[in-house]
C-alpha cells in the first residue's frame, strides 16, 4: 500500500501511471498566455477551490521564481499541460507570473565584447 496518495499513481520503471492530459482535465489551451521562460511564483494565496494534487505540487515548487518549461521539467509533464495547469493557479491567485524581459539585438559595443571573449575561448582551447 503506498505511503502517500500520489505514490498509487507512481511506478519506479513506469513512471506516471496517470496520462497527461487527465492532468488538465482533458483541456489542452491555458486561459493564460505562458513564453516557456515566463517566471511563475506563488502568492500564498491559496485557491478557493480544491484543483487536485498536481496543482499542489505546483503551488510547493514555486515558492522561488521558477520558469515555465523548468517546472515542466520538474513535473514530468508536456509544457502544453504544465500551462493549463499555471493558467488554473493564475486565475484563482495562487500564482504571480511575470513574463521575460525582452533582450534587445546585440549592438556594435556587445558584438565586439562577445567577439573578444570567443576570442579568448578559442586561444584556451
Amino acid at each position: 500500500m503506498p505511503d502517500e496518495p500520489d505514490e498509487m499513481f507512481l511506478d519506479e520503471e513506469a513512471g506516471r501511471l496517470v496520462r497527461p492530459f487527465t492532468v488538465s482535465n482533458g483541456r489542452t489551451r491555458p486561459s493564460t498566455h505562458f513564453d516557456m521562460l515566463t517566471l511563475v511564483m506563488s502568492t500564498g494565496v491559496r485557491p478557493s477551490a480544491d484543483l487536485g494534487p498536481d496543482h499542489d505540487t505546483v503551488l510547493s515548487l514555486c515558492s522561488t521564481p521558477v520558469s515555465v518549461v523548468e517546472l515542466a521539467a520538474l513535473m514530468k509533464l508536456p509544457v502544453a499541460v504544465t500551462k493549463v495547469l499555471l493558467s488554473d493557479l493564475v486565475q484563482q491567485e495562487a500564482l504571480s507570473a511575470r513574463a521575460p524581459r525582452v533582450i534587445e539585438a546585440a549592438t556594435a559595443a556587445n558584438r565586439e565584447t562577445l567577439e573578444a571573449v570567443l576570442d579568448g575561448l578559442r586561444a584556451r582551447l
